[in-house]
C-alpha cells in the first residue's frame, strides 16, 4: 500500500472488509431473529442483556490486536522480515494467552456481572447461559480476530472475506437446527456463534501455516519475543483500553436500559444489531486507513498519509450517514424482524429515531482514531474516548436519571457523546501533529 493511488488501494482494501462484516451482521441478526421470533422476547432480552458485557470483556483483546496489526504492517512496509515474523509470532502467542483467560473469566465471572448489571430475574438464568455457553469458546474467536489482523496487516483482506462467508452460512445452519429441529434454548445460540468462528479461526491457521509465504506461521516459533510484546502492547493498549471503557460504559448504559424492564431490553439488544449496519463503513475504512498509514510510515512516505487519511474519513462519513437515513425511514419494519410486540416495537423505534441520524459523527470519531492509531498516535482517540465516551457518558445518564426517568434521555447520551468526541478530534487532526514520524 506505499505505491500506487491512496483511494484505488484504500478501496481495494477496505471493500472486501465491508462485504465480510456484511455478512457478519446478517448472521449476527439471524441469531437475533431466530431467538425473537421463535424463543420468545425474554430470550431475547436476555441475548441482548449479554450483548454489551460480551463486547466489554473481548474488545481489549481485540483492541491489542489492532495495534498488533499496526506493528506487523509497519516492518512490513519497511520490508524487515525478521522483525515481522517476530511481530507476528508474539501476537499468536499473545492471542492463546488472551483466549484462555477469556475463557476463565467468562465462565466464572458471569452470574456475578449480570447481577451487577441489574439484569431483570425472570431473564437472568438464560443470560448466564447464553454468556456462558459464548465465552466456552473464547479461544477460537481470539485466534480468529488475531489472525485476521495478521492478514489485515499484510494487505490481505480478501481471504478473511472468504472464511467469514463460509462461518456465516454454518452459523445460520447451526442455529435453526439447534432451535428449530433439536427445541434447543437460547445457549445453542451462543455455542453456533463459538463454533463457526473456531472454524474461522483454523482456516486462517492453515493458511497462515502454509510454507513459502514470507509471513508464514511456525508453531515451534509461537512465543513472546523480547521488546515485541512490549512495542505490541505500546501501540495496541491504547486501542484496547479505548475499547473498553467504551464498552464499560455501555455496560452502564445497559444496566440503565435494565431498569426498564424486558421489552426495553429487547428492544434495544434489536437496535443494537440494527446499528451494526451503520458500523460497516466505520469498521472496514478504520481498518484499511490504519494499514494503509502504517505501511507508510514503515516506509517514510509522509506525504501519502493526509491524502488517504481525508478519503478515508469523508468516504465513510458519507456512507455511514446514508445507512443512517435508510435506517431512520424503516425503523417500524426493522425491529418488526426481531419480534412483533408493540412495546419492544415502540422502544426500538425510538432510539432508532433518536440516534441514526448522527451516524456520521459516530463514522468520524472512529475512523479519525483508527488513522491516529495507523500513524503510532494511539494515546490521542484513548484519551478522548475514555473523557467523552466513557467518564462523560456515565455522569450524563446519572444525571438524567436522576431528573427524570425517561429512556429517551439515555438514548440521547449517544448522538452528544459523538458530537463532543468528533469536535476535539477534528481539532487535533487539523492541526497535523499526529502524523509526525514514528520512531
Amino acid at each position: 500500500m506505499t505505491e500506487g493511488d491512496p483511494k484505488k488501494l484504500i478501496l481495494s482494501f477496505a471493500i472486501p472488509i465491508f462485504i465480510s462484516q456484511l455478512f457478519q451482521q446478517f448472521y449476527n441478526i439471524t441469531d437475533s431473529v431466530i431467538v425473537g421470533n421463535f424463543l420468545g422476547k425474554a430470550e431475547l432480552a436476555a441475548v441482548s442483556s449479554s450483548g454489551t458485557l460480551i463486547f466489554m470483556i473481548i474488545s481489549m483483546f481485540i483492541g491489542i490486536s489492532a495495534g498488533a496489526g499496526v506493528v506487523i504492517s509497519k516492518y512490513f512496509g519497511a520490508k524487515d522480515y525478521e522483525k515481522m515474523q517476530k511481530a507476528i509470532h508474539t501476537t499468536v502467542a499473545f492471542g492463546v494467552v488472551a483466549g484462555l483467560i477469556l475463557t476463565i473469566f467468562g465462565v466464572i465471572a458471569t452470574p456475578t456481572i449480570l447481577r451487577w448489571m441489574k439484569t431483570d430475574p425472570e431473564v437472568m438464568p438464560n443470560s448466564i447461559v447464553y454468556f456462558r455457553n459464548y465465552f466456552m469458546g473464547a479461544m477460537g474467536i481470539a485466534l480468529y480476530n488475531i489472525f485476521n489482523g495478521v492478514l489485515n496487516a499484510m494487505g490481505d483482506s480478501k481471504r478473511p472475506l472468504y472464511y467469514l462467508i463460509l462461518s456465516s452460512v454454518l452459523n445460520v445452519i447451526l442455529d435453526l437446527v439447534f432451535i428449530k429441529v433439536f427445541s434447543f434454548g437460547v445457549g445453542s445460540v451462543a455455542a453456533a456463534t463459538a463454533i463457526s468462528q473456531t472454524l474461522s479461526a483454523f482456516l486462517c491457521f492453515l493458511y497462515l501455516h502454509k510454507s513459502g509465504t514470507i509471513f508464514q506461521l511456525h508453531i515451534k516459533q509461537i512465543r513472546f519475543y523480547k521488546g515485541f510484546l512490549r512495542e505490541i502492547m505500546r501501540m495496541g493498549l491504547p486501542s484496547g483500553v479505548q475499547n473498553s471503557v467504551i464498552g464499560f460504559a455501555n455496560v452502564i448504559v445497559q444496566s440503565n436500559i435494565n431498569t426498564f424492564y424486558e421489552d426495553a431490553m429487547a428492544g434495544y439488544g434489536a437496535y443494537v444489531k440494527i446499528e451494526g449496519f451503520g458500523f460497516l463503513p466505520i469498521t472496514c475504512f478504520s481498518l484499511a486507513l490504519a494499514t494503509y498509514i502504517s505501511q507508510n510510515v514503515g516506509a517514510g512516505k509522509m506525504d501519502r498519509v493526509r491524502k488517504g487519511a481525508n478519503f478515508g474519513i469523508l468516504t465513510a462519513m458519507i456512507i455511514a450517514e446514508v445507512i443512517g437515513v435508510l435506517i431512520f425511514l424503516g425503523a417500524p419494519f426493522l425491529i418488526g424482524l426481531f419480534n412483533k410486540d408493540s412495546s419492544v416495537m415502540n422502544f426500538g423505534v425510538e432510539q432508532i429515531r433518536v440516534e441514526a441520524l448522527f451516524y456520521f459523527l459516530l463514522a468520524f470519531s472512529n475512523v479519525a482514531a483508527g488513522a491516529f492509531r495507523g500513524a503510532g498516535k494511539a494515546l490521542y482517540p484513548m484519551f478522548v474516548m475514555l473523557s467523552v465516551w466513557c467518564v462523560f457518558r456515565i455522569f450524563y445518564i446519572a444525571a438524567a436519571m436522576n431528573i427524570r426517568h425517561d429512556i429517551t434521555l439515555i438514548y440521547m447520551a449517544y448522538p452528544i457523546t459523538w458530537a463532543i468526541s468528533s469536535i476535539i478530534l477534528f481539532i487535533v487532526y487539523k492541526r497535523g501533529k499526529w502524523m509526525q514520524l514514528v520512531p
